[in-house]
């Protein structure tokens, strides 16, 4: 079967890991890494371990297109599937942050909510035999998101302005989506 790939399932790999960073995330593990508190980050075992795999599920992304693209094993499954698991992953993470009280709920909402426009749009472009690529804006605000997320994770400095930076970058770049795809949306037919 074509569609069961190594592409594929590195994305969704990502979806199964989502649940592990939210665990990891919220499982109270209070013990401090001294390695980390000596340079002055207070960084639990819980955080290093759900960093350490939001990391790797977040790299997964790189490493899928990169193999779809090169060994041509791009795919309907991994075109739906790759957008969708980096959803999942960065949402649960967000969720997971501000169920720990590090990052302001309507935040995630503004990110959601950007989301389901952008999905939205894109099923009825699909729905009229168009397809609507993700943009290098967009793929910056995914970038964005993902650096913001780990800051936010390992309490460093500046993570929760990093997390403006990638706001303003996901309304910047859903307001493009909406502009460029506008005549769809907006048609009469």
């Amino acid at each position: 079967m074509k569609s069961i790939n190594l592409p594929n399932m590195l994305s969704l790999s990502r979806i199964f890991l989502a649940p592990l960073v939210m665990l990891l995330l919220t499982t109270k593990i209070d013990q401090t890494v001294t390695p980390l508190a000596a340079v002055g980050l207070s960084v639990t075992y819980s955080d290093l371990l759900a960093g350490l795999v939001f990391i790797v599920a977040a790299s997964t992304d790189a490493v899928d297109g990169y193999i779809a693209r090169r060994r041509g094993l791009i795919t309907n499954l991994g075109k739906f599937i790759d957008p969708l698991s980096d959803k999942v992953l960065v949402i649960a993470a967000l969720v997971a942050l501000v169920e720990l009280h590090r990052l302001p709920g309507w935040m995630v909402m503004v990110i959601v909510a950007r989301d389901f426009v952008v999905s939205g749009l894109r099923m009825v472009a699909a729905a009229e035999g168009q397809v609507i690529a993700a943009s290098r804006l967009g793929k910056i605000k995914t970038v964005s998101q993902i650096i913001a997320i780990v800051m936010m994770i390992f309490k460093l400095p500046l993570a929760i302005e990093v997390m403006w930076v990638s706001l303003a970058l996901t309304v910047w770049s859903g307001a493009v989506y909406v502009a460029n795809g506008w005549d769809l949306i907006t048609d009469s037919n």
